[in-house]
């Protein structure tokens, strides 16, 4: 056992689990909630509800959600609806659309040329193509199928508590779904980069021989080395930031090896992360293929794989690739209406400035409140380690009760990290001073009643 989990309970709790409603609990609902809650059977056992008391919530507005007794809360977790929940300028762009056609690729459209432009234009000059899905999952999916043709290797190197999908391919690098779920023979782990627990925020060299250890043992298997797909903040592992720049001597290693970079921004891209618009930007370095999703259309399924051409033509020379709906003109309308409004609105130096405000003031927290380990982020991500006073050791039993407590604040939330520890802020990138207030105040409160 290294430093970093020295004396930490090595529980993973699983991305999906971690505060979720329990149905045996069934019958402590009542009324309309517990027969809404009874005929999710429907559904199936796979699907899971926040909250000890889960949430019927029938509207949004901006940074604000409200359920079905009209109580109204301050959303600090969902980045899908990243300029806002029901922003307008959406709505507008989606039923434009929708009132003149809505077809696929295969027809000549400007929607989708007009915003691959605007989009590779925002990323590094070497990547020059774009391919559009309906979710991360799958722009996850082909990234992996492109970078293993292009290297010929089929070994991918993710972190201990990754999340970058649930098709059949990308569940195996996905070790965060918990322990049931089987990995890749081919995938190889690197233990979740704990800044906190590791003491530093400097750790490119000590990533470097941890994917180092990595690729030997998979050549020792016979595996050829294909690359790494990373999240630049290391969302599912606890929002881990790090020093910015960290991250370059990794990608070098990793380029030297004859891998590639796979950078994961479904999380931190679309102005997330403050100090750029994309977040592996804060690195300094040039991935060799990006893929996003969730907030670039606000909502409406659409995702996309950025990629350097010659990487997509080792994959293109033996496969045709369609998608039915992915890249149709209303999923183009709304994704190209919200980077319109992140540059029109100035959204990138908004969440810079609101992101400092909002650190500093959990920061004021924490030093009131000794269950606050440690505070991490960049702009509008944030990860708040809760341990035991006077340790590093998590305490996944008060963060349940932190975030129950919240929500009675009024304030939704929710938990990441390999131990269902850590508060993962990610409020909509329309956060301002009222909302950093509200959200303070109700911190400061269920701390202290917790406290008492």
């Amino acid at each position: 056992m290294d430093e970093m989990t020295k004396g930490a309970p090595q529980e993973n709790v699983g991305i999906l689990n971690s505060n979720s409603f329990d149905m045996s609990d069934l019958d402590t609902l009542d009324g309309e909630l517990r027969d809404l809650v009874a005929r999710r059977s429907v559904l199936g056992p796979c699907y899971r509800l926040f909250y000890q008391r889960p949430l019927h919530l029938v509207r949004g507005r901006g940074t604000r959600l409200f359920d079905a007794d009209g109580t109204e809360y301050l959303d600090m977790y969902n980045n899908i609806p990243s300029i806002g929940h029901s922003n307008p300028v959406v709505t507008d762009a989606v039923t434009r659309q929708l009132g003149l056609i809505n077809t696929h690729t295969r027809y000549v459209h400007e929607n989708i040329l007009d915003y691959a432009d605007e989009l590779v234009a925002t990323l590094p000059g070497p990547i020059d193509r774009v391919m559009f899905m309906l979710s991360g999952s799958e722009a996850n999916d082909l990234a992996v199928r492109c970078a293993q043709l292009y290297t010929g290797g089929e070994g991918i190197i993710v972190t201990a508590e990754a999340y970058h999908g649930n098709t059949a391919l990308v569940s195996g690098l996905s070790p965060s779904i918990g322990h049931n779920v089987a990995m890749s023979r081919t995938m190889r782990m690197i233990p979740t980069p704990d800044t906190y627990r590791l003491g530093t925020d400097e750790i490119g060299g000590w990533m470097c021989e941890r994917i180092a250890e990595q690729i030997a043992d998979m050549r020792r298997h016979g595996i050829e080395f294909a690359g790494v797909l990373f999240d630049s903040i290391f969302s599912s592992d606890g929002v881990i930031p790090g020093a910015s720049g960290f991250l370059k001597p990794v990608i070098d290693l990793v380029h030297a090896e004859g891998g590639v970079y796979i950078a994961d921004e479904v999380q931190p891209g679309f102005c997330r992360t403050g100090k750029a618009f994309w977040g592996f930007a804060r690195h300094g370095i040039e991935p060799d293929i990006v893929t996003m999703g969730k907030p670039m259309a606000n909502g409406i399924p659409c995702s996309a794989m950025a990629i350097r051409h010659e990487v997509l033509d080792a994959f293109a020379e033996r496969n045709p690739y369609f998608n039915t709906f992915a890249g149709n003109p209303v999923s183009m309308a709304a994704a190209q209406a919200v980077l319109r409004y992140m540059k029109g609105e100035h959204l990138l130096e908004h969440v810079d400035r609101i992101g400092d405000e909002l650190l500093a003031e959990m920061r004021r927290a924490a030093a009131d409140h000794p269950a606050i380990g440690d505070v991490r982020g960049t702009g509008l991500f944030a990860g708040v380690d809760i341990v035991v006073p006077g340790t590093t050791e998590p305490d996944r039993a008060l963060a349940v009760r932190l975030i129950e407590k919240l929500r009675e604040h009024r304030v939704l939330i929710s938990l990441c990290g390999p131990y269902g520890n850590v508060l993962k802020i990610r409020p909509p990138l329309v956060f301002d001073e009222d909302d950093l207030v509200f959200f303070i105040e109700a911190l400061d409160r269920s701390l202290a009643e917790l406290d008492a």
